[in-house]
């Protein structure tokens, strides 16, 4: 079957790359921003000739001094020439061409259009390894869970890497996660895919800030009202959220890796030399896990630690299932990986950020898992540094965790609003890509109204352990375990298709040979096995928060610190 592409409409376009006589070809810069009407085919053949182009490319390395001293090094003044014809750079005035508005791209070249994607590409794949790694801080709660989570993790990675090069393009640029869907599923499909991720993203922000609310109500000694610590942290973070590129991150979470770290060799020496910080285990990860009775005091005095050579036994299926949760929420950088992608030079590079990542990730949670549930066992809280008892070592990890957890905020809250400008303000409201000067204004309007949400919702649900089972089950399950032609005439538009609609697909998923085939139902389990384990963990991590809630001092906008649990009603 042959398919064409709609004919363009008769706009006078002075400026438009002349076309062979005949041809019904439409040009990208001349289609909506999703326009259904573009086949797979078509993203596919200028994929493949982003990826030949792209091997001409040298790697972009992070520099400290280009970073911290904003000088332009001769390196970086080579790369930047290694795009020809670079009119987005040249010509200042052609960056501040609003692009989401149709008129305004017909007027621009085919040259300028794909320049303007270009303009956009500047992170290197190290700068990638760290923005993935930034978050490590809670001890892993089983090798062979651990173990599990991190293959798929790594596996899906790989699969959202194999997708984003096989669809994304200079012509047809690939931003975001919903964007990936769009192309494979459709206009429902991308809807879907952005709210999950907007909302995944808002509540990990929101999780962030109850994590460093806690540190403030613990430096303070719970002196100072509880709802005014995530406060503190959200006025840092209006301008910490004003960094626009991932590129101009790399540098900064460099340090958040090497910070979190040094939190850890500070926790794992308080560890040895003293004992847990009993008062607050019935809110932490073991703690929700194991049987009651073995983390309540009698008079005084609490439980001796108890060692187990599996799973601590809770009685307790939901217990069971917020635990594993805390594994998925280890895992859940995928929903990110699109967007980093979106932004390097040369995305086939991504693959050795992200496994490099993982196995790191991997590393760093069972070691440090292992040997916090040595000494701790049943007492060990989620929030590593905050299970310490002795205070000078406990506010050591909470400030060095401050300025880290900070830094991971940002990120979140970076790609979070990207979701929202591109998937709404531009596509729905006509706004202006983030290079342009309009775009600039409106995202530092948009950040304080992004972190103040995030603050109500931290504010409103302090049970730590309760909204990182809700956020993982709810959201990000989805991205890192389930979301997962015969040609195209670039000179007429015209698609070659034998078949359509469902037999379409059904020949694709049985084409390949057998072990194609095999992949292919493999990927098919796969993708409902994590279906099922979001419901199932939905359900337990809900009823975990309804137990949670029950605690007085757990629930919204109190003073009092849900860690302090001596406060009485």
């Amino acid at each position: 079957m042959t398919e064409r592409m709609p004919r363009p409409d008769n706009a006078s376009r002075e400026n438009a790359t002349p076309r062979p006589a005949g041809t019904s070809y439409i040009r990208p810069q001349d289609r909506k921003l999703h326009d259904p009407a573009v086949s797979f085919e078509e993203y596919h053949y200028y994929a493949l000739r982003t990826r030949e182009e792209e091997r001409e490319l040298p790697s972009v390395k992070t520099d400290w001094r280009s970073l911290l001293l904003r000088k332009k090094l001769a390196r970086d003044i080579a790369q930047r020439a290694s795009f020809p014809n670079d009119s987005a750079e040249q010509k200042g005035h052609d960056r501040n061409i609003n692009l989401s508005r149709k008129a305004n791209r017909l007027e621009i070249s085919d040259q300028e259009w794909t320049d303007a994607s270009r303009a956009f590409r500047t992170a290197s794949w190290g700068a990638c390894f760290y923005l993935i790694t930034t978050d490590i801080l809670g001890p892993g709660a089983g090798i062979a869970l651990y173990t599990v989570f991190g293959l798929c993790a790594g596996y899906s990675g790989y699969l959202l890497w194999h997708a984003f090069l096989g669809l994304d393009s200079y012509k047809f640029p690939l931003k975001n996660y919903s964007d990936l869907a769009f192309r494979v599923y459709g206009s429902t499909a991308r809807y879907i895919t952005a709210t999950l991720q907007a909302l995944a993203l808002l509540l990990i922000l929101g999780q962030v800030t109850i994590q460093q609310g806690q540190a403030n109500s613990e430096i303070s000694k719970f002196r100072l009202c509880y709802a005014v610590c995530p406060i503190l942290f959200l006025v840092v973070g209006f301008a910490i959220g004003q960094i626009k590129t991932l590129k101009s991150y790399g540098c900064v979470f460099n340090l958040a890796v090497w910070l979190n770290l040094l939190v850890i060799f500070i926790t794992m020496g308080a560890f040895a030399h003293t004992p847990p910080n009993y008062a607050i285990s019935v809110l932490g990860s073991a703690g929700g896990l194991v049987d009651p009775t073995t983390i309540k005091p009698d008079t005084q005095n609490y439980p001796p630690i108890i060692h187990y050579s599996g799973m601590p036994p809770s009685g307790s299926s939901i217990a069971a299932l917020n635990g594993l949760l805390s594994g998925v929420f280890a895992y859940g950088g995928a929903q990110l990986f699109v967007e980093f992608m979106a932004e390097m030079r040369r995305p086939r590079d991504f693959i050795f950020a992200m496994w490099g990542a993982q196995f790191f990730i991997y590393a760093v949670y069972l070691i440090y898992g292992c040997y916090t549930y040595y000494f701790q066992c049943q007492y060990s809280y989620q929030i590593s540094y905050q299970g310490v008892s002795h205070y000078g070592l406990q506010t050591a990890g909470n400030a060095i965790g401050l300025l880290s957890g900070l830094i991971a905020a940002g990120l979140y809250g970076n790609i979070g609003i990207k979701v929202l400008y591109n998937n709404v303000l531009i596509d729905l409201f006509g706004a202006s890509p983030l290079i342009t000067k309009g775009g600039k204004i409106i995202w530092t309007i948009l950040v304080p109204i992004w972190w103040s949400i995030a603050f109500v919702i931290a504010a409103a649900i302090p049970d730590y352990f309760g909204f990182v089972s809700v956020v993982a089950a709810a959201t990000i399950m989805q991205f890192s375990y389930s979301t997962v032609g015969q040609g195209f005439d670039p000179q007429t538009g015209v698609v070659h298709r034998r078949y359509s609609g469902f037999e379409y697909w059904a020949r694709g998923f049985i084409s390949g040979g057998p072990r194609q085939v095999v992949l292919n139902v493999i990927h098919v389990v796969y993708c409902l096995g994590a279906w099922v384990v979001a419901g199932l963990g939905l359900y337990a991590a809900i009823e975990g928060m309804i137990e949670a809630f029950k605690i007085p001092q757990v629930n919204s906008f109190t003073c009092v610190s849900p860690l302090n649990l001596n406060a009485g009603g």
